[in-house]
């Protein structure tokens, strides 16, 4: 399964690059590498500024469609997969939990899109898709509609409950993303706390 992390944030909120913060002595998007690196066979960099990230083992590539946020990138990155799965975050969520995405991975079957869902909603930034997912996709981003969960109703869909993911993720901490100061205030306490 191929594994694509999405790094063409603006980071409006942030005032920098979010992807090269430093937390925890760790930039946000080398946490994100780590766990791909234990997992996937391929990676895949989604990114305009490509070059920033050549010093991984990964393959970079550009947005196909530029300004289409994250269903962009997401399109993007399956076009380009060598494989007929693949996973996506962002590269702003760090405490990634590699035994949730491998249950995911087991739970594929034959599925086009596994999404964990919570009582906050579903994360389609920490969600496994099918090639069959590119055709859906594109008819959303012709018509400039970027929401990604607009298009499930037409593939089919396995949801991971909350109950599933405590089994692995018992604080449900794999879908915290980082947009502000706070949250990031938020995550290094959580990483002094589990990295002790």
């Amino acid at each position: 399964m191929t594994g694509i992390i999405l790094a063409g944030g603006k980071s409006r909120r942030m005032g920098e690059n979010k992807a090269f913060i430093d937390v925890g002595g760790v930039p946000l998007f080398e946490r994100v590498y780590r766990v791909f690196k234990e997992i996937f066979t391929e990676i895949i960099v989604v990114a305009n500024d490509a070059g920033l990230f050549e010093g991984y083992e990964a393959r970079l590539q550009k947005d196909i469609l530029l300004n289409k946020g994250p269903l962009g990138g997401l399109y993007t990155g399956l076009f380009y997969s060598s494989n007929y799965h693949a996973f996506c975050t962002a590269c702003d969520m760090p405490l990634l939990n590699p035994w949730l995405i491998k249950y995911m991975v087991e739970e594929r079957g034959r599925y086009d899109v596994i999404v964990p869902k919570t009582p906050d909603g579903l994360h389609p930034l920490h969600a496994i898709y099918s090639k069959k997912c590119l055709s859906p996709m594109r008819q959303l981003l012709d018509r400039d509609d970027l929401r990604i969960v607009n298009f499930f109703h037409r593939v089919r869909v396995r949801y991971i409950d909350e109950t599933e993911i405590r089994k692995v993720d018992p604080h449900m901490r794999s879908f915290i993303n980082v947009n502000t100061e706070e949250e990031m205030e938020t995550v290094r306490g959580i990483l002094v706390e589990t990295e002790q």
